[in-house]
């Protein structure tokens, strides 16, 4: 990667991966894109175009003229958005995905999309889910993202096309406010831990799911995008994880620093029903063996890290 395109840029996961990209690469040698303009902020501190990701005109364009030899590209509706009105999320989620490979195709760019454990369902094996199982979700995310998969695999095998794609867990971030997703109670509980000291869990007690702190997962977007294709045998959705966690083990490790930290529970049927057609725990055995995947933070760790970054994120 030299000159890197971004589409998502305003994110969950772009806002700061704009930001490591400049801090490895250069700043002018990667473009932010998104569909909103923000007034200020860190993706304006280097070159940013608006972009609608379903104007694939738009998007080549834009690529073309900017030199760029890679295209990350984020632009998704979450989970939980998703399914509360899912023609559109097919249409923004497949349709922005196709015009971003047909421009990496058509300019011969390599590519990267992330996957998500939302690609699993109800039939996939929930404990130590291996790389290579049965996917069947029932959400309409979930079927963006295995048609993505598919999509991004047959780029390859078809066209040549350099693509490359994690499949995320849920991830954890001080940067971003929660955004729609399911495992966005991961994000929500550390600031009510500060603010109110309690928090009402949508996600039931006992559900597991996997998580990953943001910086391991940037971290795991470069690693990918500069490992040895020769060694690559999936290519795509590469398992990732850090950790497998339900709503108490939160608590506990919250109260470490916060002693009265309250959690109680007040849980959403749908984000409920989501999280239940997940895996419980996800094998990151080939992403391990092919690219050298390696996550630094644990839940403690992590959540050392993410209280003192919101205390002075929220002047607390």
């Amino acid at each position: 990667m030299k000159k890197i395109m971004v589409t998502g840029a305003l994110g969950q996961i772009g806002s700061e991966l704009t930001g490591k990209l400049r801090g490895l690469y250069g700043t002018d040698q990667v473009l932010a894109t998104d569909i909103r303009v923000p007034e200020s902020g860190p993706a304006l501190d280097g070159p940013f175009e608006q972009l609608d990701v379903t104007d694939g005109k738009r998007m080549h364009e834009l690529a073309k003229s900017f030199g760029a030899d890679t295209i990350i590209h984020m632009a998704a509706l979450l989970s939980a958005t998703a399914e509360k009105n899912p023609l559109f999320a097919w249409n923004l989620n497949m349709g922005g995905l196709v015009n971003a490979l047909e421009t990496a195709r058509e300019l011969d760019l390599q590519f990267f999309t992330p996957s998500s454990i939302g690609a699993f369902g109800p039939s996939t094996p929930k404990k130590n889910t291996p790389q290579d199982t049965i996917q069947r979700p029932t959400t309409m995310y979930g079927v963006n993202k295995v048609s993505g998969e598919l999509l991004c695999d047959y780029y390859f095998e078809k066209f040549g096309v350099d693509t490359r794609g994690v499949r995320f867990p849920g991830l954890i971030s001080y940067v971003t406010p929660p955004g729609g997703g399911t495992t966005d109670y991961a994000v929500d509980i550390y600031y009510k831990a500060i603010e109110e000291g309690k928090y009402a869990s949508f996600i039931a007690e006992g559900t597991y799911m996997d998580m990953m702190y943001m910086p391991d997962a940037l971290q795991a977007i470069v690693d990918l995008m500069e490992a040895d294709p020769s060694k690559l045998t999936h290519r795509n959705a590469f398992n990732v994880t850090a950790m497998s966690v339900e709503p108490s083990d939160f608590e506990k490790a919250i109260r470490t620093h916060i002693p009265d930290f309250q959690l109680n529970y007040d849980v959403d049927p749908v984000r409920q029903a989501i999280a239940e057609s997940w895996p419980d725990s996800i094998d990151p055995s080939a992403a391990i063996a092919e690219w050298g995947f390696q996550a630094k933070y644990d839940l403690d760790k992590m959540t050392a890290d993410m209280l003192e970054k919101l205390r002075e994120k929220l002047g607390k």
